[in-house]
């Protein structure tokens, strides 16, 4: 999952070395759960990072296999993650978006998500020298 992850994140150059690891991971699903997207041959395809925050869900760590972006499979992990949080009685579901990263913003509005806030980033890796980044909270009503 580790490689999935890095892989889809690549494109976030501002960050020192890797996005996640094994460690990292895990301790992730001490707080919430991935949902895995395998295709017909039980081949990890697709990943998200799903976590019940009392009444709110949040997702995060969406992550596609680059060979197969564009055919829909982070519409359907998005689902999944709203799916996810509406069976555990979530009324609301948040995500964050760097603000580096703006083209992201319009897939996610797409989705029914809007901006609804800001927060401090806290990356597990070092920014690169001279690098400023906060994080856009977008938020939608499940």
């Amino acid at each position: 999952m580790a490689r999935l992850i890095n892989s889809a994140f690549v494109v976030e150059k501002f960050i020192e070395g890797e996005r996640t690891n094994e460690a990292e991971l895990l301790e992730r699903m001490q707080k919430g759960e991935f949902l895995l997207g395998v295709d017909g041959a039980g081949e990890l395809e697709a990943s998200v990072y799903v976590e019940v925050r009392g009444a709110r869900g949040y997702f995060g760590m969406l992550a596609v296999d680059s060979e197969r972006q564009g055919a829909g499979l982070g519409r359907r992990m998005v689902e999944a993650a709203e799916q996810y949080c509406r069976e555990k009685r979530c009324a609301a579901m948040d995500l964050t978006v760097l603000s580096l990263r703006p083209e992201l913003l319009p897939i996610y509005r797409k989705l029914g998500y809007v901006e609804s806030g800001v927060e401090e980033f806290r990356p597990s890796r070092p920014l690169k020298p001279g690098i400023v980044c906060h994080c856009i909270v977008m938020s939608k009503e499940l």
